[in-house]
């Protein structure tokens, strides 16, 4: 696809011209700068109207030709490893993610946690592999005749407590962080961002969205489904 002007890009109108012109984006190459640098991306989905992160990746594709023979561009570091304990060494880097505070015992639980998860087995219904329709979600076995229910050989694994991992950890996300569910910037204010970090609610639309995660940048939370 032969991109030249601005409203060649697909899902660009006429009306996001001036709105990019709002933040400072005049020019073809001044636009494929921004959205491949992920702060600026950012800043041009919040503030263009019928945009989002699926119309902006689409644009990138239609510019990659032009970004892979121009040199490649390094961005500034955008905020202090110290205070949000992350750091971009160059546009698209990677950034490290904020940790919480655990106490030894917190981390060894988690260990431990890992372990039993990797060799639980695949909890799976009766007759699952006989009947298509049945599926694979578990059902407890019943029937005065099921040999799963009798535990004999060769049957599948029952779901029992001996199974379960340590209960000081139950409910924590991987990284040790406890989950707190969002949906719009109040509800970061009471969030401890030494032990808790947030998940987006899945009905939250994109431009609060990214509110959110800014609001939350700027407070040190982790976002466990970041956007962008």
């Amino acid at each position: 696809m032969s991109v030249k002007t601005l409203l060649d890009l697909p899902g660009l109108k006429e009306g996001n011209v001036s709105e990019l012109e709002q933040i400072g984006i005049t020019s073809l190459s001044e636009l494929r700068d921004a959205i491949f640098d992920d702060v600026r991306a950012k800043e041009v989905i919040k503030n263009l109207s019928g945009v989002g992160p699926k119309t902006v990746e689409g644009w990138k594709a239609a510019l990659k030709d032009d970004v892979q023979e121009a040199e490649p561009k390094r961005t500034e570091i955008v905020e202090e490893a110290e205070e949000a304990e992350t750091e971009i060494v160059e546009s698209g880097g990677y950034a490290v993610k904020i940790k919480p505070e655990l106490s030894s015992e917190t981390a060894e639980a988690l260990a431990k946690r890992a372990v039993i998860s990797g060799r639980r087995p695949a909890f799976k219904r009766q007759e699952w592999f006989r009947y298509a329709k049945l599926g694979e979600k578990w059902r407890k076995p019943k029937g005065i005749h099921s040999k799963m229910k009798r535990r004999l050989k060769r049957r599948q694994p029952i779901v029992d407590i001996g199974f379960r991992g340590p209960a000081s950890v139950r409910g924590l996300h991987p990284s040790g962080f406890e989950e707190v569910l969002v949906y719009n910037v109040d509800g970061l204010e009471e969030i401890d961002p030494k032990v808790q970090a947030v998940r987006i609610g899945g009905t939250v639309g994109t431009k609060k969205r990214i509110a959110i995660e800014d609001r939350a940048a700027e407070l040190g939370i982790r976002v466990l489904n970041r956007v962008v």
